[in-house]
């Protein structure tokens, strides 16, 4: 674990190690990071071609220098790392551009300032002063999806098209352009930043779709554009767009190099974006404020991420409010201790303290702006902290649904595993006898397996599952008591050390179970079993009674206790599901392996005659998982997916010892460790 200030340092000991010239002599290193220099530089020399450095892109260009240089030398280029020529408009450096921009506007040099997107009245460093100087502007024109606090100091607002409301194109990173088609009409008259630019151009008579057909058939003079066009279309694509790969060589001269400046005494301050809100673009999304954030498992607010020995050092504790000073700027907010955090470092997530984002986004958390400026946008030295005295509640779900206490997370070293493939069963128990009968097999017989060595906890499983489910937010008050709806949690689990922890994720949601505690005690028959192996709710059946939470192990179902859906608002109709229920208060509430998906399938398999193949349902969770951690079928197709995975050594069940013979079970989590750096 290091700040992030250690780390250009670090870099440059890895470039010396690997023989990169000019990369300067690095500081003496503590005894833990010389630990790791040695068996990083001795696996990245054995894996030349194959192997890969990167840069955060938070890290100063020195870092990112350091990074092509080493790559470089361990021969990655054309191999691991592909270099390309750049798009037609040349990379611009953002900053020393909107500092151009702010002087123009502050001489009065500018008349009319026309801002496509963003919210740079918000967003700009505080050094900038953007308002001062967007005040001098004679005209001032701001399009946005939303009214936010830039536009409210625009004389003109034009509201933008969502993107799937109008023609567009955009490139990849390999420069592949696919063009952009509309799903609906524009609902409320927006224009797009094509029309917005036509206006200006004299060309308001053309359509968004005509200047995007008319522009790329420009550029494809020599074809046969209408069949171009019509191919691009239906594959997404555009065919023969990638930007051409590129031989290069290293140009790096002791210049490049050049240490950055010194670090000031005091603490570290780590800015960086939201991992739901971003920079505050979406704290208007219920959804993404109710989600647990990665580690700090926060809800609906900010806070300053300290570690366990600098909390101590400075005597605070989670909840208390402290006041953080840099860059010549303050700003109150509540303490969260996080194991595994730096020492001497303080990390806030900006994107929060919006006042024109809207209902939901307006008045959450505290506003970092204010101390971001030009020369320490991400990170900066000489901050100072100091505790105020008050308290403030953050809504944290760490310790929501606990289930520790029993083997819920199992784990191994590739080399435990070798010597012991069946590690996993080591805690299970003899399978009891059941008074619940076996159930004959059915055509379709449904499962889930979750790989706990993919999943990085990245939660968009769990927010994906509220918008194909309906399911409601709640609010801070609600998180705080406990009642958050969300029907998947991701539970993390800490090992070793506060200061050096290793982190598990486990998704849990309905197990459905074969023999399933709920459905026995429910006096109304609400949760019942289907004939494919799923536990199902008969949502207008529930009365409330709860029994069927209070007899699951594995606390997965959820309670309206308020009336949280708003069943009156007609804009918020467009953004539910038809094909779920919406549910509302005294009923009960869990996974149902997207059941209305299933059906979906099962109806076009039985129109074509046919059995419905593997990987032709998807749930929402799996759909969505960016490192395929989650897989969903038919666990009488023997040579499905999820059937396969399910008949591995690493395959378990949770709490299997409770005779619950869960549908959804996990692999063990497999870690690869350098030994040389355990040895340390």
């Amino acid at each position: 674990i290091m700040k992030s200030g250690e780390v250009e340092n670090f870099a440059r000991a890895v470039a010396a190690g690997l023989g990169v010239a000019n990369a300067g002599q690095a500081e003496k290193l503590n005894p833990e990071h010389e630990n790791l220099l040695g068996a990083l530089v001795k696996d990245l020399q054995a894996n030349k071609g194959k192997s890969i450095v990167i840069a955060g892109e938070n890290q100063p260009p020195v870092v990112h220098v350091l990074a092509h240089a080493m790559n470089a030398a361990l021969e990655n280029g054309g191999k691991t790392v592909i270099y390309t020529d750049s798009v037609e408009v040349a990379p611009e450096n953002q900053v020393e551009s909107i500092k151009a921009l702010v002087k123009d506007m502050a001489d009065g040099k500018v008349e009319l300032l026309l801002m496509i997107g963003g919210n740079p009245l918000f967003d700009a460093p505080a050094d900038l002063r953007f308002k001062e100087s967007l005040e001098k502007v004679g005209l001032r024109i701001h399009q946005a999806l939303h009214a936010n606090e830039t536009s409210e100091q625009c004389q003109w607002f034009v509201p933008e098209t969502h993107y799937l409301e109008m023609w567009g194109d955009a490139r990849a990173f390999d420069g592949t352009v696919s063009i952009i088609q509309p799903l609906i009409a524009p609902l409320y008259g927006a224009k797009s930043p094509h029309d917005l630019l036509a206006v200006f151009q004299g060309l308001q008579a053309k359509s968004n779709y005509d200047v995007v057909y008319e522009y790329w058939k420009s550029r494809n003079k020599g074809a046969d554009f209408e069949a171009v066009w019509k191919k691009s279309i239906h594959d997404g694509v555009m065919a023969g767009t990638e930007l051409p790969a590129k031989t290069v060589s290293l140009k790096a001269d002791a210049a490049a190099f050049a240490p950055s400046a010194k670090a000031e005494k005091g603490l570290e301050v780590c800015f960086r974006p939201d991992p739901s809100l971003y920079d505050g673009r979406y704290a208007n999304n219920g959804w993404l404020q109710e989600v647990s954030k990665p580690f700090t498992k926060l809800t609906w607010d900010n806070a300053a991420l300290l570690s366990v020995a600098t909390a101590a050092k400075l005597g605070v504790k989670t909840e208390d409010v402290v006041t953080l000073s840099v860059n010549g700027a303050k700003v109150d907010l509540p303490v969260c201790i996080q194991p595994g955090h730096a020492d001497e470092s303080v990390t806030v997530f900006y994107g929060f303290g919006r006042t024109k984002a809207g209902q939901v986004g307006n008045g959450v958390g505290k506003d970092l702006f204010p101390l971001r400026k030009t020369d320490g946008m991400f990170n900066v030295s000489g901050g100072d902290l100091r505790k105020t005295g008050a308290r403030y509640l953050l809504a944290r779900t760490q310790e929501h649904w606990n289930m520790e206490g029993r083997h819920l997370i199992r784990t191994a070293t590739v080399e435990e595993f070798r010597k012991k493939p069946d590690f996993v069963a080591e805690y299970d128990h003899v399978k009891p006898n059941s008074i619940i009968p076996e159930r004959p097999d059915k055509a379709y017989s449904w499962g889930m397996s979750v790989d706990l060595s993919s999943c990085n906890g990245c939660n968009a499983c769990v927010v994906a599952c509220q918008s194909e489910n309906n399911i409601p937010v709640v609010g801070k008050d609600q998180v705080s008591r406990g009642r958050e709806m969300a029907w998947l949690r991701i539970d993390q689990y800490y090992e070793g050390s506060p200061e050096k922890p290793e982190v598990v994720n486990q998704p849990v949601a309905c197990m459905h179970c074969e023999t399933a505690p709920c459905e026995v005690v429910c006096p109304v028959a609400a949760t019942v079993h289907g004939d494919e192996g799923t536990n199902d709710m008969v949502y207008n059946r529930c009365v409330g009674t709860r029994f069927c939470s209070n007899n699951c192990p594995y606390k997965v179902r959820r309670f309206n206790f308020l009336m949280y859906s708003d069943f009156e608002t007609d804009v918020l109709k467009l953004g539910r599901n038809p094909d779920v229920t919406v549910r509302s208060r005294g009923v009960m509430e869990k996974c149902t392996f997207c059941i209305q998906r299933i059906n979906a399938a099962r109806i076009d398999a039985k129109v074509e005659g046919r059995q419905i193949q593997d990987g032709e349902v998807q749930t929402a969770c799996q759909a969505v998982c960016p490192t395929q951690a989650i897989t969903f079928g038919n666990l009488n197709d023997k040579e499905s997916k999820v059937r396969k995975e399910k008949e591995l050594p690493l395959s378990y069940g949770l709490l299997t010892e409770l005779n619950t013979n869960p549908r959804l079970t996990y692999l063990a989590g497999l870690k690869n460790p350098n030994p040389e750096v355990e040895k340390g």
